[in-house]
């Protein structure tokens, strides 16, 4: 059985053909068979980190709880139930997925700063784990709608603890200037007045702090500032049940250049900076258990020459994977045949077919020398791909595939046209307000 997860390649060479199979699956057969552009992902790889981490936290009350927004497939969140984890969820729409995976309702946090009246009111009644609230106004909100319901809501505070993650801009979320969270002022103010709340048991605390985190140190120094308040609210009478890590942990999308936080050290600072807290804690991995498990299959359409470039076209395009325009965003990009190795390497702009100069992979990038019809793999694509797909130029959303120890079952078709114009209709039933 070979590797679940591709070789890395030193950066600082060019790339070279990746293994020809994944998790135990021929590649060039696969792709051939659910045809490009297709995303794969390793049901191993993703048990495999998922261990890593759970046995990283022995010894701790800890619960995962996945961030579904990462990658929403029903088949990826019922592996996650299957494996005792919980789940992170922004939306309604997430909550409907995890129940219907089989992941309990009471293993299931509801993160994000605008949760609707309905969206709250839909969580109570599914009787989730807690709300990680994040304004005043959603306490208030939170108050009346239990109230409604006649249950009592466990909830916890959202701290921003003015923390820089040390990660791109658009997904650090965690500085006083960020949307995110309040203030440790402002949190002090609420449990100052949490006897006031009838129907909201406010006993926990969470930090968020952003996502592809490269170091500790972040995790540390946001995670003593919590240690610090929480200490403050126990001698002040506030007992805090649950403290909620967030999640953050990056992956290694360049090789040679990103440099993974071990799952060890990761709790080995959590274990430091919450040494004498003995309630439950929760974490909230996303990117670090799917992105690294998932890869692209996209085949080269053709070979164009510029002036100054050549440009290799690919199937796939910004519709399909967009983090490369969103956040600039650097993939590891290889071949799959093993017989490119020989070829000579060769200079490209990586582009998509998508009517925009921002549906672009990857900008001068040295890989073997490519022909139209090349099959070519986009590594570290498990999270933030799929999930953030749309149908812009009216392409159809790309299918989806799920490998286990050499078979695969398709997770989600290939869209059909019929598919993505269902909502649409003529304008032929005119009303007026």
């Amino acid at each position: 059985m070979t590797t679940t997860i591709p070789p890395r390649h030193d950066a600082s060479s060019p790339a070279t053909a990746a293994q020809p199979d994944f998790d135990g699956v021929d590649l060039q057969a696969l792709a051939r068979r659910v045809g490009t552009p297709c995303y794969a992902y390793s049901a191993s790889a993703i048990r495999q980190r998922i261990r890593e981490l759970q046995q990283a936290l022995g010894g701790l009350d800890a619960t995962l709880c996945y961030a579904v927004k990462a990658n929403s497939n029903i088949a990826i969140l019922q592996l996650m139930a299957q494996s005792g984890v919980g789940a992170d969820i922004v939306s309604a729409g997430e909550l409907r997925r995890c129940l219907h995976a089989g992941i309990p309702a009471d293993r299931i946090v509801f993160s994000g700063v605008g949760k609707s009246e309905d969206e709250i009111a839909g969580a109570l009644t599914a009787g989730i784990l807690r709300f990680n609230v994040e304004s005043h106004d959603e306490l208030l909100t939170l108050e009346r709608l239990a109230q409604a319901q006649q249950v009592t809501a466990r909830a916890a505070v959202r701290i921003n603890p003015d923390v820089d993650a040390q990660t791109h801009a658009k997904i650090s979320t965690g500085k006083s200037e960020n949307k995110f969270g309040v203030s440790i002022d402002e949190a002090r103010r609420w449990f100052a007045g949490s006897a006031l709340l009838a129907h909201v048991r406010l006993d926990g605390l969470h930090v968020h702090i952003g996502s592809q985190i490269l170091s500790v140190e972040p995790f540390r120094l946001a995670l003593k500032r919590v240690a610090a308040f929480w200490r403050e609210l126990v001698q002040a009478g506030h007992p805090i049940e649950s403290i909620d890590v967030g999640g953050g942990l990056g992956v290694c999308y360049r090789a040679g250049e990103d440099h993974p936080v071990a799952a060890s050290d990761y709790a080995d600072v959590i274990r430091e900076t919450l040494a004498d807290y003995c309630g439950r804690l929760l974490l909230e991995p996303g990117r670090y258990l799917v992105a690294e498990a998932g890869v692209l299959l996209t085949r080269v359409i053709r070979i164009k020459h510029g002036v100054e470039r050549r440009f290799l076209v690919l199937d796939a395009a910004m519709n399909d994977l967009q983090r490369p325009s969103l956040y600039d965003a650097w993939h590891d990009i290889v071949p799959v045949s093993a017989e490119h190795a020989a070829r000579p390497v060769a200079t490209y702009d990586i582009v998509g077919p998508v009517c925009e100069t921002g549906d672009t992979f990857a900008r001068a990038r040295p890989v073997p020398e490519c022909a139209a019809g090349d099959l070519l793999l986009i590594k570290a694509t498990g999270a933030y791909g799929a999930s953030m797909a749309s149908t812009y130029n009216s392409r159809p959303l790309a299918a989806e595939v799920l490998l286990d120890h050499g078979r695969y079952a398709v997770v989600r078709r290939r869209q059909h046209f019929e598919d993505m114009i269902a909502g649409e209709q003529p304008a032929r039933s005119w009303q007026t307000l």
